[in-house]
């Protein structure tokens, strides 16, 4: 809308305000997944937690009217999840790929069933930020309107980096993912740690499922999360399990969203679905340069995608 009515001048806004809209379940999910990862467990699930989030939050918020009860429903829906995840993936001779594939199927089923009666109705909407002075045209001031869950991930984002490096229990994760025996001799319980971190990761992908149903698109459908989920698995590599950097990357991957949408709102129709594919196309090429085998990551959980 703001591309449409500025003209050309509204394509970089538009852009901009697509990269806070379309970043905010990145964030959330990069973030419940870099928590988890440093723990060195992997949650590929994290896809039907992200459409659990966003039907929880959906269906609460048009029974209750109230969306902020909806979002706290979302996060309590993907500790449900983490739960089930974190228990079965440390069981013996268990592949973290393998629950992650069953929890995906499990988590976006339960989620297409549960959610078939709020497929229609309209529930009410989490109240935005308006960044736009008052003054401003009405084309900029619904472009700068943002959702408060945008501005909480940006908050959690520095606090998880603090969070790991200054704290006990930022230790005990960062020690059972970087050498489980290591954690072993220091007295920690590398099952209830990495059950935690995996709750904790699930909790905030909920969340970020809330964001979309109940701030962008603001709707419940069963392809809302167009694999956001599994696309931020490639996020937290490219962000080198940095949580600093993984709020630049979600940026980066909810401006890749908004490419699309934003020329499409100024009469270019030509390569449009091209457009559209832009972070599928930043995932893959993120995967090609990061599984390179003359690359070294940095940052990696020393246990990561082992059966310690």
């Amino acid at each position: 809308m703001a591309a449409e009515a500025l003209g050309w001048w509204g394509v970089p806004l538009a852009i901009a305000a697509g990269t806070m809209r379309g970043g905010t379940p990145f964030l959330f999910v990069s973030l419940g997944e870099c928590l988890t990862e440093k723990s060195g467990k992997i949650n590929l699930g994290l896809e039907g937690t992200l459409l659990m989030g966003a039907m929880s939050a959906y269906a609460i918020s048009y029974l209750t009217g109230s969306p902020w009860l909806g979002v706290l429903v979302a996060g309590i829906a993907g500790v449900f999840l983490g739960l089930i995840h974190g228990w079965l993936s440390q069981q013996p001779r268990v592949n973290d790929v393998a629950v992650g594939i069953a929890m995906i199927v499990f988590g976006s089923g339960l989620a297409f069933f549960l959610g078939k009666p709020f497929i229609q109705p309209s529930a009410p909407q989490l109240a935005t930020i308006n960044l736009a002075a008052a003054g401003a045209p009405p084309a900029l001031q619904s472009a700068l309107q943002i959702s408060p869950l945008f501005l909480l991930g940006v908050a959690i984002a520095p606090f998880l980096h603090w969070f790991f490096k200054s704290t006990r229990w930022g230790l005990f994760i960062r020690a059972v993912g970087d050498s489980p025996d290591a954690a072993r001799a220091m007295g920690l319980s590398i099952f209830n740690v990495r059950m935690l971190s995996v709750v904790a990761g699930s909790f905030l992908a909920g969340i970020g499922g809330a964001s979309l149903s109940l701030y962008y698109p603001g709707v419940w459908t069963e392809r809302i999360s167009s694999g956001q989920g599994l696309m931020a698995v490639a996020l937290v590599i490219f962000a080198r399990w940095n949580p600093i950097q993984c709020l630049w990357a979600s940026l980066l991957f909810g401006g890749a969203q908004a490419l699309g949408p934003a020329l499409q709102s100024v009469g270019i129709e030509q390569g449009y679905y091209l457009f559209n594919a832009a972070p599928y196309i930043l995932t893959l090429i993120i995967m090609i340069i990061t599984c390179s085998p003359k690359r070294t990551l940095t940052g990696v959980p020393g246990a990561l995608g082992t059966d310690n």
